[in-house]
């Protein structure tokens, strides 16, 4: 029996550091995502996505209970999900839903060891690691199963976690209730102990000395030794993303199944800090979205800034599921359905790890603060910030002329300070005291 139509199946495609201009409908040439670009061009295509926390455990808390990081605790990589926070699994389970999790979930902080049951965010099929990236390798997958046992894949990387999700839709297909499936790879991602970004075979070499972003060109960085495998994952996600959705036609599924693509934050490769995200730069913080299925098909371009921590309330209420009051983003559904509702003009971002940082982005505007004596490892927020980074994004889109502390931009600042105040408040943080810069 197929699941009714008030209950559509859900499948979460979860990239890792993607950008978002390595997709077609951002302007890539390289036709790297025909499979992603079909799917924004006849679905939802949310142009304006952002993760609200750009590094990897931080992230994926917020995508699995609809607050943020500094709400969820873990606000660095390494601090577990705690065990009573609820998460998207248990608000499905509670609706009948079947959820299943597979590949990368950096939130149990065990490292190269299994998952116990008890981190698992309430998810019932597992096939996963904590930390994908040091129990595997491009052509050497390896996770672990329900009973914690070492299972390993054959094939590359991206293409054995996708047989795996098609085996999984395929035994759902003869069961009498509707599946939520996250499904998350580590690609894009690079090889963390070679500082390497391994491609398949098939294109090893395709896409080196190929087009470079902007911001990528001017900066530099490592991305003309990197982009060439990054632009490679990326297209064997798209095939995936393609193949994930031959399943679903072929099963016929496609009319009552629900696919949300997104990654969890971006790439800069090296350009703004001594590493390759953490940053208020759109190399960091933009990301591709997208959403087929029940209520988005045809759902066209939304020019609203969306955020990650939106996704969690989108995805229940699009399956009818109550969205609770701990959820700090809000449905997209009506902006979708065209409805009179009042939307953010900005997006809220928390940083970590490479500083204690602070950062709104409106359509137009680019504005960052930072605690230059807190502990970006150990200290969560901060009562006082100083302004860090001011990009006027209609003049400058790459994020190359910082005005901040510029007195011809002083009203500007002043006003993006006190909406970032609002919105850190929002977000349950304390009213902070943000230093104005001054123009060296």
């Amino acid at each position: 029996m197929n699941p009714t139509p008030e209950k559509p199946n859900v499948i979460v495609f979860f990239t890792d550091q993607q950008r978002w201009d390595t997709t077609g409908v951002h302007g890539n040439p390289l036709n790297l995502t025909p499979n992603f670009d079909r799917m924004a061009i006849h679905g939802t295509h949310i142009d304006y996505g952002f993760t609200c926390q750009p590094v990897c455990g931080p992230a994926r808390s917020c995508l699995q209970t609809g607050e943020y990081a500094t709400q969820t605790g873990c606000f660095t990589n390494g601090i577990p999900l705690p065990e009573d926070k609820k998460t998207l699994a248990h608000y499905f389970r509670e609706a009948d839903y079947h959820t299943a999790y597979i590949g990368k979930w950096h939130l149990a902080n065990t490292r190269t060891e299994p998952v116990p049951e008890e981190k698992r965010g309430g998810y019932e099929y597992w096939l996963g690691a904590d930390t994908l990236e040091l129990t595997s390798d491009a052509y050497d997958t390896v996770l672990f199963n329900q009973d914690n046992e070492r299972v390993k894949l054959p094939g590359y990387r991206v293409d054995a976690l996708t047989d795996a999700a098609i085996r999984y839709i395929d035994e759902q297909k003869q069961q009498e209730h509707p599946f939520f499936l996250f499904l998350s790879y580590l690609e894009p991602h690079h090889q963390n102990h070679r500082d390497d970004y391994p491609a398949p075979d098939a294109y090893s070499g395709a896409y080196h000395s190929s087009w470079v972003p902007p911001d990528l060109a001017a900066l530099g960085g490592t991305a003309h030794q990197h982009l060439g495998g990054y632009y490679g994952m990326v297209k064997r996600l798209d095939e995936a993303l393609g193949r994930v959705q031959d399943a679903l036609k072929s099963l016929d599924m496609t009319k009552n199944t629900i696919l949300l693509f997104l990654s969890d934050h971006g790439c800069h490769f090296k350009t703004r800090n001594a590493e390759y995200k953490r940053s208020c730069h759109e190399s960091s913080i933009r990301v591709p979205m997208a959403m087929t299925g029940p209520g988005f098909t045809a759902g066209g371009r939304l020019e609203q800034l969306i955020s990650l921590v939106d996704m969690p309330p989108t995805l229940l209420d699009a399956a009818g599921i109550q969205v609770p009051e701990s959820m700090q983003g809000r449905s997209i559904l009506p902006l979708v359905k065209r409805s009179s509702t009042e939307w953010p003009e900005e997006v809220f971002v928390q940083i970590s790890e490479s500083e204690v940082g602070r950062a709104i982005r409106t359509k137009r505007w680019k504005y960052s603060v930072v605690a230059k004596d807190r502990s970006p490892t150990e200290d969560s927020c901060s009562a006082e910030y100083e302004e860090q980074f001011l990009y006027d994004l209609q003049a400058d889109p790459y994020e190359l002329n910082n005005l901040v502390g510029w007195e011809s931009h002083r009203e500007v600042s002043d006003e993006l300070r006190s909406r970032l105040i609002r919105r850190m408040i929002e977000a349950g943080e304390i009213e902070p005291v943000i230093k104005p810069a001054t123009y060296q």
